[in-house]
């Protein structure tokens, strides 16, 4: 039986390779998971009064383009939040699951040539695995791009051969970045767009961190985008309530871009979506209109921040996350920092090299684990102090 080449030589998924470095030794103790990024603390209990007052909804199949009452709180949080007013009906579509957008904006909008090459793709190197897996998809080179200490833990888009430039249809930036917590600045941004629009290829930006930070909001890239005139095309925001509003499970999402773009990204939904069930729709709308829940919920990542800075902050190489829910600490050798904590304490973390891909002989995560913060204060106080006293002991 035949199968597609193109996904042939894909290396193994990060919880796999995790699963077989750890699972055939015994933790050290009781065991903290401090893995996958999956928001521990509680959701507004009012989310499960709204879905069971809109339960019916279960019994229609939801319009792919969205409730007009998802669409237009979505609108109106990105008015709120960066200051842009985008039309609900033409400018907005939910999702079900950023990754779905972030998978599918390829296919729906990068173009089978370009220049008359095979066109290529550019992401952060490590990077959220989606990214590698839509250029793939979509018949394009993945180009990983180095986000590393030297280049801030964002990549460099700016100095890649013109011939790389040449052939980009889309570039795809992390802000607040996982695994590494930088903040994109409004500077970064502005000549991120002033180079796509020179080489025309688009900005898919996932910024389903945006709310989770110290002090000052990150900011935007469609703010940015608007503030320098670009084409509003240009420009394709992704944001979740995963994080924001600690609703994994919920799997709701945005996607938000000029209307063309957006054209395009709704005519393939209408082929092969799958919207979010209305009672959920509903749900989502509540929830993007209220941002008391949001404050609360980021004032107790603040408050681990603070944690990881007390413990760790004279560990050499240690860098305090800006934004996000990560920690990125520098070891010598991933794998082995991560097998050495689970054997010693009982803290499972992933190796930084799981999340990145080695180019020209260098893998930038190799020497990095990721540690979520994302359970209660007391459990990620005792993970953080054992990852002090197992690999940084004084």
């Amino acid at each position: 039986m035949m199968y597609p080449e193109r996904f042939s030589n894909l290396p193994a998924h990060a919880w796999p390779r995790l699963r077989a470095l750890l699972d055939a030794h015994e933790g050290g103790g009781t065991p903290i998971h401090m893995t996958i990024g999956e928001p521990k603390h509680a959701f507004p209990a009012w989310v499960t009064d709204v879905i069971a007052q809109n339960a019916a909804g279960f019994n229609s199949y939801p319009a792919n383009d969205g409730t007009p009452q998802l669409r237009g709180a979505i609108a109106g949080w990105i008015k709120r939040r960066y200051g842009v007013a985008v039309d609900a009906d033409t400018q907005v579509m939910p999702l079900n699951g950023t990754r779905e957008g972030l998978y599918n904006a390829v296919m729906a909008v990068c173009p089978e040539t370009k220049n008359g090459q095979k066109p290529a793709i550019l992401m952060p190197n490590p990077f959220y695995q989606v990214y590698m897996i839509a250029a793939i998809s979509g018949a394009a080179d993945p180009v990983m791009v180095p986000a590393t200490r030297d280049t801030g833990h964002l990549p460099d888009f700016a100095n890649l051969p013109e011939d790389v430039l040449n052939r980009t249809t889309a570039a795809y930036i992390c802000s607040p970045a996982n695994p590494q917590g930088a903040v994109a600045t409004r500077d970064y941004w502005a000549d991120l767009i002033a180079l796509a629009e020179k080489y025309d290829f688009k900005i898919f930006a996932d910024e389903c961190y945006s709310e989770i930070y110290r002090d000052t909001p990150p900011v935007g890239a469609l703010q940015v985008a608007q503030e320098v005139g670009a084409d509003p095309d240009r420009v394709v925001i992704f944001h979740s309530l995963s994080k924001r509003s600690n609703l994994p499970g919920l799997r709701s999402g945005f996607v938000a871009s000029g209307v063309n773009t957006m054209r395009e990204i709704k005519q393939l939904r209408n082929y092969a979506g799958a919207p979010l069930p209305l009672p959920l729709q509903a749900a989502s709308a509540a929830v993007w209109d209220d941002e008391a829940h949001v404050a609360e919920n980021r004032a107790l990542y603040v408050e681990k921040y603070e944690v990881a800075d007390r413990i760790l902050g004279n560990v050499p190489g240690y860098q305090s996350p800006e934004a996000g829910f990560f920690l990125w600490l520098p070891v010598e050798d991933d794998e082995a920092a991560a097998l050495k904590l689970w054997r010693e304490t009982g803290v499972r973390v992933l190796p930084g090299g799981y999340l990145a891909q080695t180019v020209n002989g260098e893998n930038p995560g190799k020497q990095y684990i990721r540690v979520a913060m994302v359970a209660p204060k007391e459990e990620t106080t005792r993970g953080i102090e054992a990852i002090r006293r197992c690999l940084y002991p004084e």
